[in-house]
């Protein structure tokens, strides 16, 4: 993200006073880029054409379909996400985390708070997203490993070689041609299925 002063930050609030208290929270933390939205109409396209780097929702006493719309967007927006609002329960809780609601604070609206809970918010967006990257490359390394594994398996019984001598095969193929070596497999794998 861009210097953390710089930062453009939504607040997505239909409330005049409480978004006044996150924005002049904002202020005299130094964040000089905010903008407030109000009402939740085409709420996700406003907050694409803004591109905002953090958004801040505050929810007074938000209905359920609220709530949902807000989770929504929290999942689609892939951005640091804080929600305030004045009462929860444990099950709503466990729905922001799940959307990807970074911070979620009950009953905190307070000026002198919001600094504290921006700088968390994106501390703890950064560790999810590092998180699912994580993830995300070892799913991929996984996938990539069963395809070699196939891959050998065909190699194997066609040429009715052992397993370091296919695995040796799909290396060296995939070196001469400039190639990861789960490309090389998967091409393996679809000429075999095509003879079948």
């Amino acid at each position: 993200m861009a210097n953390e002063l710089s930062l453009r930050i939504v607040i997505v609030d239909d409330s005049p006073v409480r978004a006044a208290i996150l924005s002049e929270g904002l202020q005299e933390a130094g964040f000089h880029n905010v903008l407030r939205i109000e009402g939740v109409n085409n709420l996700l396209g406003r907050i694409y054409a803004i591109d905002p780097d953090v958004i801040l929702i505050d929810l007074e006493n938000p209905s359920r379909d609220t709530i949902e719309q807000m989770f929504q967007m929290s999942r689609e927006v892939k951005r640091p996400v804080a929600m305030f609002v004045d009462q929860s329960d444990s099950a709503t809780i466990e729905e922001a985390i799940a959307a990807g609601v970074a911070s979620y604070v009950v009953d905190g609206l307070r000026k002198d708070r919001v600094r504290p809970i921006l700088e968390t918010t994106i501390s703890r967006y950064r560790a999810f997203a590092r998180l699912r990257e994580e993830l995300e490359e070892a799913r991929s390394q996984l996938e990539e490993r069963k395809l070699v594994d196939r891959a050998k398996l065909i190699l194997m019984r066609a040429k009715n070689v052992d397993e370091q001598t296919a695995y040796g095969l799909i290396r060296r193929t995939a070196m001469n041609e400039k190639k990861r070596l789960a490309e090389i497999a998967q091409s393996i794998i679809t000429a075999a299925e095509l003879l079948r």
